[in-house]
């Protein structure tokens, strides 16, 4: 090849390799500006279905990203464990993001027992005159229920008294195939009780667990069987799905007392804790009827007490797959959690024998979107 074609040659390739190259940067150019400049409701839609850590990202694209991002984040509040004092009206408020404790007087409630707290309401219960009221504690609302005697069951309630749909459920238990259910609601003038057969055994009493989720009360008996009455047909039935399995060591002594039932994304979770294990986490399966063991709370967080026990998703300083108890230590700096990620207790060695506390003193109770805090 003589030097001229050599060189035509190289100029050929200097060429095509010069087309090929802006070819590419204009569709480059292209896409970019095509990214740069989507719609802003478009924008809003995608940062809407984010997370709240991939909101955050995408809020670091460029300014109208930020802008869209921001004006559709939602921060979730973790719940607030509210201690009941033995004497008095002063009563702790525990934030678990700020780790700081609130004390606010509440005159209205000396002499009351706590049974559930949904939607930022507390119910409660006054065992010598058999009151039965709700109690906002953020509003001071008070929402008045007839009278009925609450000693030996637990009690839940669908929603808010606000609601025109709140119903108020407990199970009460008769003996072995039987059960009666009480229901009532704001505004009515008496309860309503009905006997229920069981298909199987069935044993109720104060140490249940409840959780109302997609429309039905779910409840958890003594021995781990579930049953469910669905308010609107006012049917009872227990589930033919054995209990969760467990190691021996978890059916020591009060072992039914160290157990929390939740929902999440409309599954029902138990929690089995044991002094000397590690906490075991179960969803109940129910096109299987099977218990599954969870290793993981797909990025939740569980805030476990006696009587309520509530899930949340994108809390500020908030450990995820984590299991938030209703203990404090460090003079009210940390919150005892367990971590099924990492496997163990936060802070370290921390294990406690939850059945061994005082069901009533503490609860877990979700505050109000635009609450700043107590005056």
């Amino acid at each position: 090849m003589t030097v001229r074609k050599r060189k035509l040659k190289l100029l050929s390739e200097t060429a095509s390799t010069g087309t090929g190259r802006a070819r590419f940067r204009k569709n480059e150019n292209l896409e970019l500006q095509t990214w740069s400049e989507l719609p802003i409701e478009l924008v809003e839609i995608i940062a809407s279905r984010l997370s709240l850590e991939d909101n955050i990202r995408a809020s670091a694209v460029c300014k109208r990203w930020h802008s869209a991002a921001v004006s559709v984040r939602v921060v979730n509040r973790a719940p607030l464990l509210m201690y009941f004092p033995k004497y008095g009206s002063l009563f702790e408020f525990y934030d678990p993001s700020q780790r700081k404790i609130h004390f606010v007087e509440i005159p209205q409630l000396i002499g009351s027992r706590v049974c559930y707290t949904k939607d930022g309401w507390l119910l409660l219960y006054r065992p010598k005159t058999f009151r039965v009221f709700f109690f906002n504690p953020f509003t001071q609302e008070v929402v008045k229920l007839p009278r009925f005697e609450l000693n030996y069951q637990i009690v839940a309630f669908s929603c808010a008294p606000t609601s025109t749909s709140c119903m108020v459920f407990t199970i009460k238990h008769v003996n072995p195939t039987v059960v009666a259910i009480s229901t009532c609601h704001p505004g009515a003038e008496q309860w309503t009780t009905v006997q229920y057969q069981n298909r199987l055994p069935f044993v109720s009493s104060i140490w249940n667990k409840l959780v109302f989720c997609n429309d039905l009360f779910y409840c958890q008996s003594l021995t781990g069987w579930v049953g469910v009455f669905n308010p609107h047909e006012r049917t009872w039935s227990v589930l033919s799905v054995p209990p969760p399995k467990c190691p021996e060591k978890f059916f020591a002594k009060s072992w039914w007392k160290g157990k929390f039932m939740t929902e999440k994304d409309g599954d029902i979770l138990v929690i089995y804790t044991c002094s000397t294990e590690n906490p075991i986490a179960f969803k109940l399966d129910q096109r299987n009827m099977a218990w599954e063991e969870l290793k993981t709370l797909d990025g939740a967080t569980v805030f476990a007490s006696f009587l309520t026990t509530h899930t949340n998703i994108d809390l500020p300083a908030i450990k995820r797959n984590s299991i938030y108890f209703s203990k404090v230590r460090f003079y009210g700096r940390q919150c005892i959690s367990y971590s099924l990620v990492d496997g163990r207790y936060h802070p370290r060695n921390e294990c406690h024998d939850w059945g061994e506390q005082d069901p009533f003193k503490t609860i877990w109770i979700e505050p109000p979107e635009d609450f700043s805090g107590f005056n």
